[in-house]
């Protein structure tokens, strides 16, 4: 069945190939300049803070954008610069869309429109609503990386019946799984495509050194969280699932965000051409819809027991681009171009109107103390430089939440710990400070919220506060003299540990840093 239309012939109106030059030359100066004037993320200094302690791993997630930070942190720490592979990753990905609609191409009939279809891969890959503007360098960044790569390896496996490829994709995938632990879900995807789609002879060998080389990448992280009291696992499936339940705004979030990501456009087109797409007999058009399916399936059914993050999707989505471009008619993918473009334009409309408006517009809003606080860290560095100052030489900064602490970290350029018990989320400083060594020693606490002097009385023998304003919202400087260890170790480490760091009995534990650090003799 030839489910490619033929090329209908030069449009007068489109030029495919010019419309990708615009969109690469202005999504380059745009997302360049997003990526200088936005204000660093707490979630991007957090991991930024990974970088500066290289490790083999952190408490969160399994290490990979920590290495990635760490290489970049040796040349420079200039935010557009640590941001510099999010920027770029777009481009890779619309060139991988390019060269996949190009294999598609090559099966049927000689390809005619096929250099055609390939551009318009690469065209709506650009436009898709995260490639305007996520220029976040966080752990999704290499999962997309690696995952995308991983595709692109597959499939000229599949082509080239290629052990060899297989065996790349599945390293790949084990470095995707080395950034997050989603990237699985492309491992089972793999499978089922064997399992279910493909007859070459060669499958079950290919599949089978797929798999065993994508298990270094997990084999890894189970070595490294055995020795380091399983802090990945007891983060990700134990500590944040406590209050997981069914409810039905979790299914509802997946599809916005869904449609979010991949456009209603294209979602639409896609239905309307489902009977081409589900007729198309070619291997890389089924492969991709199995390679985005299957996870996002996974992610759907997920939804009914915990939310799924909008951004979880990112590795996935962009695959739906191949049967849109090699299936449907050149017209509509004319139409939904335009459409994407727009709601291109409107993006970036939105981003210069929000970079731009007074803080003020927020005042009202739960949301302003967080703001300022990100928006305007130069000022409070300033602000700080007098009570650092007072605080005299050895002075320990200090926040109460990881994002905040790593967020004036990278203000400051020094390290700020996480006081108090704080969350299930970023406690990567339970393994990077060592609060015996800090015994005696003077506190600068910063908070955006009221201050309780009872709050902190018991863990320094004299406590004294201090404030300043910006746009409207009142910091508080806590000066603690003479930090009490035992009392800290009585009464928020022994909370930390009991919440934390209690490891499940089948898990065989190689070693745990914090509870050697601060408990050591004491029953596991």
């Amino acid at each position: 069945m030839k489910y490619m239309p033929a090329h209908p012939g030069p449009s007068p109106f489109f030029d495919v190939g010019r419309w990708l030059t615009g969109a690469i030359v202005a999504l380059l100066l745009f997302r360049l300049w997003f990526a200088i004037a936005l204000p660093m993320t707490g979630d991007e200094a957090y991991f930024i803070v990974w970088g500066l302690h290289p490790a083999g791993g952190y408490y969160d997630h399994p290490p990979m954008v920590g290495w990635w930070l760490t290489a970049l942190l040796a040349i420079g720490r200039s935010a557009w610069w640590l941001r510099l592979p999010a920027v770029m990753l777009p481009f890779l990905l619309a060139w991988g869309m390019w060269w996949l609609v190009r294999q598609a191409g090559e099966k049927v009939g000689g390809g005619e429109g096929g250099d055609e279809r390939a551009l318009f891969a690469a065209l709506l890959t650009l436009l898709l609503p995260a490639n305007v503007w996520n220029v976040l360098i966080t752990t999704d960044t290499p999962v997309v990386f690696f995952c995308f790569l991983s595709v692109l390896a597959y499939v000229r496996g599949q082509r080239d019946v290629s052990p060899g490829w297989h065996l790349l994709a599945g390293l790949l995938l084990g470095m995707g799984f080395l950034g997050k632990y989603f990237a699985a879900l492309l491992g089972l995807a793999f499978a089922a495509h064997v399992v279910f789609v493909r007859r070459d002879r060669g499958r079950w060998l290919q599949l089978s050194l797929l798999t065993a080389a994508a298990l270094v990448g997990p084999a890894y992280n189970l070595w490294w969280n055995s020795s380091h009291c399983w802090s990945n696992i007891l983060f990700n499936f134990i500590n944040r699932t406590e209050d997981a339940g069914f409810s039905w705004r979790n299914p509802l979030s997946f599809f916005v965000s869904l449609a979010y990501l991949a456009t209603p456009w294209v979602l639409w087109a896609m239905w309307r051409g489902r009977a081409t797409v589900v007729a198309a007999n070619n291997a890389t058009v089924r492969a991709a819809g199995w390679l985005a399916g299957v996870p996002l399936l996974g992610f759907l059914l997920l939804s009914f027991g915990k939310p799924v993050g909008l951004h979880w999707l990112l590795a996935f989505v962009p695959l739906l681009v191949v049967p849109v471009a090699v299936v449907l008619p050149l017209p509509v993918l004319h139409t939904v171009v335009r459409w994407l473009a727009a709601f291109a334009v409107l993006h970036m409309i939105a981003v210069l109107i929000f970079l731009n408006l007074p803080l003020s517009l927020w005042k009202d809003s739960s949301l302003h103390a967080g703001m300022v606080f990100t928006i305007r860290a130069d000022v409070i560095e300033r602000q700080l430089r007098e009570p650092v100052a007072r605080c005299g030489e050895g002075c320990v900064m200090a926040m109460e939440s990881y994002s905040s602490a790593a967020t004036l970290a990278y203000a400051l350029d020094r390290p700020v710990v996480v006081f108090g018990d704080g969350s299930f989320h970023g406690r990567q400083d339970d393994f990077d400070t060592d609060f015996r060594a800090l015994d005696g020693r003077d506190f600068l606490l910063l908070r955006k919220e009221t201050v309780r002097l009872e709050s902190y009385a018991p863990f320094f023998e004299r406590v004294d506060v201090s404030s300043f304003e910006i746009d409207g919202v009142l910091f508080h400087t806590v000066h603690g003299q003479g930090f009490k260890y035992p009392v800290y170790h009585e009464r928020m480490l022994t909370r930390v540990r009991d919440r934390y760091y209690r490891i499940p009995e089948w898990l065989p534990a190689r070693g745990c840093a914090f509870t050697e650090r601060y408990f050591s003799g004491e029953a596991r």
